[in-house]
């Protein structure tokens, strides 16, 4: 019976291609097929992560619905759905060509409009990394729905989504990231450093919600006539802490996937991703109880998500430690700078300015200051030059696209719309039937 076994598996190995040969595998075809499977593992290394960051979106919808009121919600979750829908056809109609096209003078891209650099006896490639960018385009997006939470007209909505996704980002994202693939940018030229995107994604999103805020002005009854300031309280923050999670958990295809290589690289970016948000969100509950007397939730919940913008910048590019302390550093800036927009009136509902304008750069800037090749004046004035630029360009396209919108289509709602909330008279119904306060 053994021998019937031993020659039934011999017969069938000399079927096989590879036992057929006359001749062993040589090293280079030994290194073909390495090459080929490190190939396959880049794509569904990518893919994977691309799934984490689409992930991201329902943490966004969870947080923003969680800190606004009940009567809210049907509209933010519609906001959040057309981010990534309408953006997704807007990144791959206009977006992508312009910020990863060919370009010969750095400022945007010219070619690979409607995926066309796309044919199907081509490389493939362009289809995974296309996939991996729509979904960061569509970050950048959300961002803004934050800040302008509970007052914004849907079709106004609509409009300046698109052109965030078309235009903005993607303008913005060559100067910094064009030679990802075809492009070149004159930013990334200089040496800028943003990793996987605390200025090209979080930076563009808080300054475009920034001048979105300021266009639309506060809620009713946000402010009082002397001066003080009235707490407008979220409906349901256990949703909004569930949200931070989901976003915690996606940053882990953010930050990682930004190398789209399935390699050891990816192990300390993992580390240092953690770190930064762990970091953040404790510092931030310490200083938000010294100053309000109480370990705030929404303090905290900030806090985790200023520790994973702060650190996305360098996040391949400092250590541990470093991360640790762009990470307490963000905890604590993200405090004092809600309370600080707060007392300047710009009503920003969520924080999303603060989490992400102002903690992307302060990322940005730390991945110079923290590089582990080495820092020097040169390095951290480029990274001054990327976060100037990138608020010019962004807070002034968005601020001119926000006014363009309000003087046409309409932006903010009528104060009897913002009062009956939006899910009713925006979409003809209540989220939660029983309770629409």
């Amino acid at each position: 019976m053994k021998k019937i076994i031993m020659i039934t598996v011999l017969f069938i190995l000399y079927l096989t291609p590879a036992f057929a040969e006359d001749t062993p595998p040589t090293p280079l075809s030994n290194k073909a097929a390495i090459e080929l499977v490190q190939t396959h593992a880049n794509y569904m290394w990518t893919m994977v992560a691309a799934a984490l960051v689409f992930f991201m979106q329902a943490g966004f919808a969870m947080v923003e619905a969680g800190f606004t009121r009940a009567k809210n919600s049907i509209n933010i979750m519609m906001k959040n759905l057309m981010d990534f829908s309408v953006g997704s056809l807007a990144f791959w109609a206009i977006g992508f060509g312009l910020m990863f096209g060919k370009s010969a003078t750095g400022f945007f891209g010219t070619s690979g409009f409607f995926l066309s650099d796309f044919t199907p006896d081509g490389d493939p490639w362009v289809l995974a990394f296309w996939m991996f960018q729509v979904v960061f385009a569509a970050t950048a997006a959300t961002i803004v729905s934050g800040a302008m939470a509970e007052r914004t007209k849907f079709t106004g909505y609509l409009a300046y989504s698109l052109i965030v996704s078309a235009v903005i980002y993607p303008i913005f994202g060559s100067w910094a990231w064009g030679s990802l693939f075809n492009g070149s940018g004159w930013l990334e030229g200089l040496g800028f450093i943003d990793f996987a995107g605390s200025t090209v994604v979080h930076s563009v999103g808080g300054w475009a919600a920034l001048a979105g805020a300021i266009v639309l002005g506060p809620r009713m009854g946000k402010y009082t006539k002397d001066g003080g300031i009235k707490p407008i309280l979220g409906h349901n923050i256990p949703l909004a802490a569930l949200g931070v999670f989901i976003l915690w958990l996606g940053w882990f295809g953010f930050n990682p996937g930004s190398t789209t290589t399935a390699d050891k690289s990816i192990a300390m970016i993992f580390v240092n991703t953690n770190l930064s948000a762990a970091t953040g969100c404790v510092v931030a509950m310490i200083v938000a109880w010294l100053k309000m007397g109480k370990p705030d939730v929404g303090m905290s919940l900030n806090g985790a998500l200023a520790g994973l913008v702060g650190i996305t910048a360098g996040c391949a590019n400092v250590t541990p430690t470093s991360s640790i302390i762009i990470g307490a550093i963000s905890g604590a800036l993200v405090v004092f700078s809600v309370l600080f927009f707060d007392k300047i009136r710009i009503d920003d509902p969520v924080g999303a300015v603060s989490v992400h304008g102002v903690c992307g750069a302060w990322g940005t800037l730390a991945a110079g200051l923290f590089n582990m090749g080495g820092v020097t004046l040169s390095i951290v004035m480029v990274q001054l030059v990327g976060i100037v630029a990138c608020f010019a360009w962004t807070f002034t396209l968005a601020f001119l696209m926000f006014k363009m919108i309000s003087k046409t289509i309409g932006l903010r709602v009528t104060p009897e719309e913002e009062l009956e909330g939006l899910d009713f008279t925006e979409h003809g119904g209540h989220a939660y039937p029983d309770f629409t306060a």
